[in-house]
């Protein structure tokens, strides 16, 4: 099972390295552009790429919609109260608590846990947090609410796009299908090195405390994934998903976010870096939990 896990994690790790070493080494890099690419093009496209290609039983979509809604609330809540008593920025540290890396870690693990069955209620899970990520987050972050800006935002019209395609039973021509996949590969290379070269700048000053905001994410969220799933009646590979969702690391999107509108990113890409290489020691207890449910 280690082995199996790292083949999944490893990517994570040296593609974020190549952009640390890429930084490290001064060689040009626009962090902004590549914020704009994730955001505009690379997410949208991953997004209607997954979800038109997933083989989806949707009977428990509803309730896997409201466990991924109601674990953003939660965490946005204890979230907010722990930041409030700190006295610290809440658009720099709120976003980090709600949104897990539901996608480029999250998916895989799914898929790898519980096969096909897996992957459907991880693509919902995905697609609801994506939604409110590129909508309720950026508000957050931005420090503005605009609804023609939310209705407008590339992820979440992709994300209404592919549900309408997939209600009406629409397959898309090939040729379309094969720039949505060539174009949403790219969004998780691009984005783990932009967390790359931020890590290449990151002043370890604040790390007890990143540590501790990474530890309250992860744990925290599955802390609430645990009790949603059973309020809710979630079994099986439907509970075994939320929970693996619930528990990711502070998602990359997050220190993007951060990055376009200026919140302190060198902090959230602590954060993400942190979580995620917590997660690398968390997970196998992780997987042994959802495998024994």
């Amino acid at each position: 099972m280690l082995q199996q896990i790292f083949t999944v994690i490893a990517p994570v790790l040296l593609i974020a390295l190549l952009g640390y070493v890429w930084e490290r080494r001064r060689l040009p890099f626009d962090a902004q552009m590549m914020s704009l690419l994730c955001s505009y093009v690379g997410g949208p496209c991953l997004m209607l790429h997954t979800l038109l290609n997933s083989k989806a039983d949707l009977s428990a979509a509803p309730r896997i919609v409201a466990a991924a809604a109601l674990m953003i609330a939660i965490m946005g809540v204890i979230g907010w109260v722990v930041v409030r008593v700190m006295k610290l920025p809440v658009r720099v540290y709120l976003p980090a608590m709600m949104f897990p890396n539901s996608g480029n870690m999250g998916l895989p693990l799914c898929l790898f846990a519980f096969g096909e069955s897996g992957l459907a209620p991880g693509v919902t899970f995905f697609a609801t947090m994506a939604g409110l990520q590129f909508s309720l987050g950026i508000s957050i972050a931005s420090g503005s609410v605009s609804v023609r800006s939310l209705v407008t935002n590339p992820m979440v019209v992709a994300v209404a796009l592919a549900g309408a395609l997939v209600a009406a039973d629409v397959t898309p021509p090939l040729w379309i299908a094969n720039v949505l996949e060539v174009l949403g590969n790219t969004l998780i290379p691009l984005m783990l090195m932009s967390l790359g070269a931020s890590l290449a700048k990151l002043q370890v000053v604040e790390f007890g405390r990143s540590l501790g905001f990474s530890a309250l994410r992860l744990g925290g969220g599955f802390v609430v994934a645990l009790g949603l799933t059973q309020v809710l009646g979630l079994e099986g590979a439907a509970r075994g998903s939320v929970i693996i969702q619930s528990a990711m690391p502070v998602a990359v999107f997050s220190y993007l976010f951060a990055l376009r509108y200026d919140n302190q990113p060198a902090e959230v890409a602590a954060m993400v870096f942190l979580s995620t290489v917590l997660s690398f020691l968390t997970l196998p207890l992780l997987m042994g939990f959802v495998l024994n449910l």
